[in-house]
């Protein structure tokens, strides 16, 4: 019986902080472009985690999922500008970003619709800073090339 809820106990744990793990290994990660993926990844499981912990009712964990997410997304933006690559020339990964912090903005906006109206400044904040990522990436992109 003690190791049964032993073994709960790390499964819960495992479960709180799978991105933690994966947020340190993007940063670890020497390649700029690689760690940005890496990073763009961690964020929509990071997502993904503070929808399921939404609606199971833990708010907190929602909260901290969701502050997750915005780390990660600003940590790949910063990836790409340490770049140096100008993103209209070279706008691979540059588009990449662009098109997964849209989808983050529209999956936020699912997940702010299901929330209580009272809840939802937890995901305004995250949602406008990615939004505001995403608008950069996009004006890199479209601007003039130089």
């Amino acid at each position: 019986m003690k190791l049964f809820r032993w073994f709960a106990i790390l499964a819960a744990l495992a479960a709180a902080a799978p991105g933690r793990a994966d947020l340190a290994a993007a940063r670890a990660e020497p390649n700029l472009e690689k760690r940005s993926r890496k990073a763009l990844d961690n964020a929509a499981a990071a997502l993904t985690a503070a929808e399921k912990a939404y609606r199971q009712g833990d708010l907190k964990h929602t909260q901290v999922l969701l502050a997750e997410v915005r780390e990660s997304v600003e940590l790949a933006h910063e990836s790409l500008q340490q770049t140096g690559k100008n993103p209209s020339r070279s706008p691979k990964h540059f588009k990449h970003a662009e098109i997964k912090t849209r989808e983050l903005v529209r999956r936020m906006g699912d997940l702010r619709e299901h929330m209580a109206i009272d809840d939802r400044e937890v995901v305004d904040q995250v949602r406008a800073r990615v939004r505001e990522i995403h608008d950069e990436l996009l004006r890199g992109i479209m601007g003039k090339r130089r």
